[in-house]
C-alpha cells in the first residue's frame, strides 16, 4: 500500500462494524487512543471484541457504554491511579461482558506471533496456573471456540512436547490478528512514517499484527523530518492504513512532550463510574453531551489543558501537582 488516507475522527470511526477486533497503542495511561473511542460510543457500535495486553481508561469507556461484548487481556488498570478496571468488573459480574484472561506474557506473545505471520507462540509462560485452568476459559465457556468467528480460536492454548531438546512440555498460544489496530502517536509523517516519543510499548506489534491500522495524531510533519533520524520512528507509512489529525486525542490519558495524564479526571472518572447509573452520568457530560472532540475539548477548557501542556525541553508539565516522598 502507498502513503495512507488521511480521514476524519468520523470517517475513521465509521469503518468500525459491529463485532470486529480491536487493539490499541500505548500503556495504562499513556498514549491511548480516547477520542477514537468515544466516537465509537457515539456512533452506537455494539458486540467488539477487545483484545489487550492490557486495558485502561480508553476500553473502560467501550466496556461502561456496552459497546463491548468480549474482553481478552492481561489485567485492566491506571497504574497508580487505580489498578481495578470498576466497569469491567462490574459487566463481568454481571454477564454482560465475556472476558477471558491472558498472562501479560501469554497476550504480548499471540501479538507477536500474529505480528510475524505465525499460527501460534511457543511458551512455557504462567504453566501450572489457573489461567490456563479449562475451567475458567471464558470464551469456550460461552460456546464461541465453535470456529465460526476467524479472530476465535478453537482453543484457548495446547500443549506439546519440545521435539528439539527435551525441555518438556510447551504451550502453543493461538496468533491473533485483528481487524483494527488504533494506535495513538504524537506525529505522523507525510507519506505515514509514525514516531513515537517515548516507550514505544506493544504498539509495533500492535501495527503489524492488525489487519487495519488507524493512527490518530496530534499533527502532521514532513517526513523528511522524520527521515534524519530513522532510528526513532515506529512504522512506516505502507504499514499504516489511515491518518486522523487530532490534538489532544489522547486526554485523560498522557502524550509524552505533548502534555501530561490528567490525573485528577481520571481519579474523578474511577470514582464516579462504580455504578453504571454513575458511568451514565459521565458520558452523557463527555461523551454525548458534547457533539464531537471539539466540543469535548471547549467543555475541558483551555485552562486545564495549558496546565497539561508538556516542556519541549522535559517532556512533562512543570504545572501539574506530583506526589512527595
Amino acid at each position: 500500500m502507498g502513503t495512507p488516507k488521511i480521514i476524519t475522527l468520523q470517517e475513521a470511526t465509521s469503518m468500525i462494524k459491529d463485532g470486529d477486533c480491536l487493539a490499541f497503542s500505548g500503556f495504562t495511561i499513556w498514549r491511548r487512543p480516547v477520542a477514537m473511542c468515544y466516537e465509537i460510543l457515539r456512533q452506537g457500535k455494539k458486540n467488539l471484541h477487545l483484545f489487550e495486553v492490557q486495558g485502561g481508561f480508553h476500553s473502560e469507556v467501550l466496556v461502561g457504554g456496552g459497546a463491548v461484548k468480549l474482553w481478552e487481556g492481561s489485567w485492566m488498570g491506571q497504574e497508580i491511579l487505580g489498578k481495578t478496571g470498576v466497569n469491567l468488573s462490574r459487566k463481568q459480574a454481571n454477564g454482560e461482558v465475556i472476558v477471558d484472561d491472558l498472562s501479560h506474557g501469554h497476550a504480548v506473545g499471540r501479538l507477536s506471533a500474529g505480528a510475524i505471520g505465525l499460527p501460534f507462540f511457543p511458551t512455557a509462560l504462567a504453566m501450572g496456573t489457573d489461567i490456563l485452568n479449562p475451567a475458567y476459559d471464558g470464551i469456550a465457556n460461552a460456546g464461541l471456540r465453535d470456529g465460526s468467528n476467524p479472530k476465535i480460536p478453537k482453543e484457548k492454548y495446547t500443549t506439546v512436547k519440545d521435539p528439539f531438546y527435551d525441555m518438556g512440555e510447551l504451550l502453543l498460544m493461538p496468533a491473533i490478528n485483528p481487524n483494527w489496530g488504533l494506535v495513538y502517536a504524537p506525529m505522523v509523517g507525510t507519506e505515514g512514517t509514525v514516531r513515537i516519543l517515548a516507550q514505544c510499548y506493544n504498539d509495533q506489534d500492535v501495527i503489524k499484527a492488525c489487519d487495519k491500522v488507524i493512527v490518530i495524531c496530534e499533527e502532521i510533519v514532513p517526513d523528511e523530518y522524520l527521515r534524519r533520524e530513522p532510528t526513532q520512528n515506529l512504522a512506516n507509512g505502507y504499514e499504516i492504513d489511515y491518518i486522523v489529525v487530532c490534538p489532544w486525542a489522547a486526554h485523560p490519558t498522557g502524550s509524552q512532550f505533548y502534555y501530561d495524564t490528567d490525573a485528577d479526571f481520571l481519579l474523578s472518572f474511577n470514582k464516579s463510574t462504580k455504578t453504571q447509573d454513575g458511568f451514565d452520568k459521565f458520558a452523557e457530560e463527555y461523551i454525548y453531551g458534547v457533539k464531537d472532540h471539539d466540543e469535548y475539548l471547549e467543555k475541558l477548557g483551555v485552562r486545564r489543558l495549558e496546565k497539561l501542556r508538556a516542556s519541549q525541553a522535559t517532556g512533562y508539565s512543570s504545572r501539574v501537582k506530583r506526589g512527595t516522598r
